[in-house]
C-alpha cells in the first residue's frame, strides 16, 4: 500500500470513529480517537512533504505504443498513412510511435512529407528497420535519420540514399553510376568536427555528372546531413550514403553511430528505448517512458487503402485508358449511359492519381494525341495512316508518362505492349469495316436508282412512263420502248430517268407488282 492510500484509510477510520462516538450508548475512549486523528494528520503531512521535496518520477504510461508499418515503395498513400497515424498518436497521448520500415525507396515528394511529419510530431518517433532481411534503402534512410530513435533488427541493412535521375530533361545526360568508396574505416565524427563540412572533398562533383545530376545529389546530401546534425548521428556517413550510395549492416550502423541500438523484436526495442532522452521539435527534452506499454498495430483505413490502389502507376494508367475509351464509346453510341458514367468516373480517378505522381506532361499529351488520331481514323478512314500514327504516339506517351526511375513506380512494358496491340487491332477492325462499307451497294438516295429494274407503262415518245420501286417516273431512252417492257435505269436528270432495255428481258412484259407510288412527274 502506498503512503497516499495509507493516509486516506487512516482519515476514513478517524471519521468513522467520530461518528460512532456520537451514537447514544456507544462509549469509545477519547485516546483512541485522538491517536487515529494524529496518525491521519501525520500521514497527510508526510505525503505533502514527499510531494514537495522529491521530483515526480515518470508515471507508467497506460497508453499503447502505435506501430506503423512502411512496406514496399513509398508513395502518396504511405505519406497519408503515416500522417494520419501520427495525428492519432498525438490525440491519444501515446508515449512513442514505432515506424517499422522495409522499403527499397520511394518518391522524393512523399519521403519529404513523411520527414516533415516526423519532425513536427508532438510524439517521439522510433524508426525500426525490421524484420530480419528488411532494408531501409534510399527514402528509408532519410526517415531513419529523421526519427528521434533509430534501431535495426539483426540481418537488416540501411543506406543507398543516392537519388535516381528524375525524368529526362532535354540536353541532360544519364546519371553516372556511383563509384565505390575507397576501402578505409569510417570513424564517427568528433564532437568538435564541423558536421556541415563533409570530409575527403565530398562536395567535389564527379567529372561525368551533368548540371541537373549535381543539383539533385548536392540537395539530397545536404538534406540528409541536416537530419544527421539534428539527431546527433554520423554526418560523414550520411553524406557518403548519398554521394557514393554506400550501405551498412545493422552491426556496422550501430558501431558508426548511424543508429542508436539493435533490437530483434518490439519488446527489446521498447526496453532499450526506456529512459532515453530525446529532443522534440520545440527544443524540449523528453524522457521516454514506455515501461510495460503495449504495442498496437495501426491498420490503414479505407481512404488510405483506396489511395494506395489508385496511385499505383499501373492502375492509374488503366483508369486513364478506361476513362478515355468509355467516353468515346458513349459519344459514338449515345443513349446507353453505362460507358459514359464508368468512363467519367475512371477518368476522374485516373487524373486524381496522376496529379499525385511524377507525371511527364509530354507523355500525357502524346497519349491524348494518339487517342485523337485513333478516333480520326475511325471517323475519317485514311487507310491506316492516322491509325498507325496514333498507335506510335500512344506507345511513346505511355513509356514517358511516369517521370521517375524509382523502383515500383513505372508502368510495365508488357502492359504498354498489350495496350498497343489492342489499339492496332482496333485500327485494323475499323479499316476492314471501312473497306466493306465502300463495296456495299447504296441503299438510299438518288444513287440507289442507278441499275434499278422497272416496267414501261406508257411508251409514248414524248411522255413515256415506267414503274420502279412502286413509283411512276417519266423516262427517256435512246431506243424505242414498248409497254410492258423491262428496262434498267442508267441515269437521272431531275425528275426524268434515263433507261435502256434490260438485257434479260425476253420480250415479254412483267406483271405489275406493288401498288402505285408517288409520281415523278
Amino acid at each position: 500500500m502506498s503512503t497516499a492510500q495509507f493516509g486516506l484509510a487512516v482519515r476514513r477510520l478517524a471519521a468513522a470513529l467520530s461518528m460512532l462516538r456520537r451514537w447514544p450508548g456507544f462509549r469509545l475512549p477519547a485516546l483512541a480517537v485522538a491517536v487515529a486523528v494524529a496518525v491521519a494528520g501525520a500521514a497527510s503531512a508526510a505525503q505533502g512533504e514527499r510531494a514537495g521535496s522529491a521530483p515526480a518520477a515518470p508515471a507508467a504510461s497506460s497508453a499503447s505504443v502505435p506501430l506503423l508499418q512502411i512496406k514496399g515503395p513509398i508513395g502518396p498513400a504511405t505519406a497519408d498513412y503515416i500522417a494520419r497515424g501520427l495525428q492519432r498518436a498525438a490525440r491519444e497521448h501515446a508515449p512513442l510511435v514505432v515506424l517499422q520500415i522495409d522499403t527499397p525507396g520511394g518518391l522524393d515528394s512523399s519521403t519529404r512529407q513523411i520527414v516533415k511529419d516526423v519532425l513536427a510530431s508532438p510524439v517521439p518517433v522510433a524508426a525500426w528497420v525490421a524484420p530480419g532481411g528488411a532494408r531501409a534503402a534510399s527514402a528509408g534512410a532519410y526517415i531513419v535519420y529523421a526519427s528521434h530513435v533509430a534501431a535495426m533488427a539483426p540481418g537488416t541493412n540501411l543506406g543507398a540514399a543516392t537519388p535516381v535521375q528524375m525524368g529526362g530533361l532535354p540536353g541532360t545526360q544519364p546519371q553516372p553510376q556511383p563509384q565505390p568508396a575507397p576501402d578505409k574505416p569510417t570513424t564517427p565524427p568528433a564532437p568538435d568536427d564541423k558536421a556541415s563540412e563533409p570530409r575527403d572533398g565530398a562536395d567535389a562533383v564527379r567529372p561525368g555528372a551533368d548540371a541537373m545530376t549535381r543539383k539533385i545529389v548536392n540537395d539530397s546530401a545536404a538534406y540528409l546531413r541536416s537530419l544527421a546534425q539534428m539527431r546527433g548521428r554520423n554526418v560523414d556517413w550520411a553524406d557518403r550514403a548519398v554521394r557514393d550510395g554506400v550501405s551498412l549492416s545493422a552491426t556496422e550502423a550501430q558501431s558508426q553511430r548511424v543508429i542508436d541500438f539493435i533490437a530483434a523484436d518490439l519488446p527489446a526495442l521498447l526496453s532499450q528505448a526506456q529512459g532515453r532522452t530525446v529532443q522534440m521539435n520545440d527544443g524540449v527534452q523528453r524522457m521516454l517512458d514506455v515501461q510495460g506499454a503495449a504495442t498496437a498495430a495501426v491498420e490503414a483505413d479505407w481512404r488510405t487503402k483506396l489511395l494506395s490502389v489508385i496511385t499505383d502507376p499501373t492502375v492509374a494508367y488503366l483508369l486513364l485508358l478506361l476513362g478515355i475509351y468509355g467516353i468515346y464509346f458513349e459519344l459514338t453510341t449515345p443513349g446507353f449511359g453505362v460507358p459514359g458514367v464508368a468512363g467519367s468516373i475512371s477518368l476522374l480517378l485516373g487524373m486524381f492519381a496522376l496529379q499525385m505522381l511524377p507525371v511527364s506532361y509530354a507523355g500525357a499529351a502524346l497519349i491524348v494525341l494518339g487517342f485523337v488520331l485513333l478516333v480520326a481514323e475511325a471517323l475519317l478512314p485514311s487507310f491506316g495512316a492516322l491509325g498507325v500514327g496514333g498507335v506510335i504516339a500512344f506507345v511513346i506517351g505511355s513509356v514517358m508518362l511516369i517521370d521517375t526511375d524509382t523502383p515500383g513506380f513505372g508502368i510495365p512494358i508488357g502492359l504498354i505492349a498489350t495496350v498497343a496491340v489492342l489499339n492496332v487491332l482496333f485500327v485494323f477492325v475499323v479499316f476492314r469495316m471501312a473497306l466493306k462499307a465502300r463495296k456495299r451497294p447504296v441503299v438510299s438516295g438518288s444513287e440507289e436508282m442507278l441499275g434499278a429494274i422497272g416496267e414501261v407503262l406508257d411508251a409514248a415518245p414524248d411522255s413515256a412512263r415506267m414503274r420502279v420501286h412502286g413509283e411512276h417516273w417519266r423516262v427517256t431512252s435512246s431506243t424505242p420502248l414498248r409497254a410492258g417492257q423491262r428496262v434498267r435505269v442508267t441515269g437521272r436528270k431531275g425528275l426524268v430517268l434515263e433507261v435502256e432495255p434490260d438485257a434479260t428481258d425476253g420480250g415479254e412484259g412483267v406483271a405489275s407488282a406493288g401498288s402505285a407510288g408517288a409520281s415523278g412527274s
